[in-house]
């Protein structure tokens, strides 16, 4: 497996648990839960291995992530029944494939727009978060 020591998602390291809890190892991916919370159910689908882009994996590993990818947004809608799920792979300062998925709402927040990478607005309590985990994991 590729790693790179700089990596927030290769090294799972402080920034990074401050920023989501881990669910679940996937197929070829691990799922996250976004701590900001502003588009509840909001993810993070991060690939194994550490590489930059969608075009460096073989096909197999591609339709793999992706597969991983859809298996996630359904179950985020089956869970949480928003309106449309957005999708987000920007990786400019984060050299590490990952798509967030993020949950939009009729009436929530930038609706009609492009979500905010981290609004810092909307944080749960351990409980929360475990009953928002619980709630997807039934979905998957």
């Amino acid at each position: 497996m590729k790693k790179n020591n700089d990596c927030l998602y290769c090294q799972r390291n402080d920034l990074q648990k401050s920023l989501m809890i881990e669910i679940s190892d996937l197929s070829v991916s691990t799922l996250f839960l976004f701590k900001e919370q502003s588009y509840p159910g909001r993810c993070v689908v991060a690939y194994k291995d550490h590489v930059n882009e969608l075009f460096e994996l073989s096909e197999n590993e591609r339709n793999a992530f992706m597969d991983d990818v859809c298996k996630v947004a359904a179950g985020i809608q089956k869970a949480f029944s928003p309106a449309k799920i957005n999708y987000g792979a920007y990786s400019d300062k984060l050299a590490h494939l990952h798509f967030h998925l993020v949950p939009k709402y009729e009436n929530g927040q930038d609706f009609g727009s492009v979500f905010q990478m981290n609004p810092q607005q909307v944080y749960l309590t351990d409980d929360q978060y475990a009953d928002v985990i619980k709630k997807l994991v039934a979905c998957l």
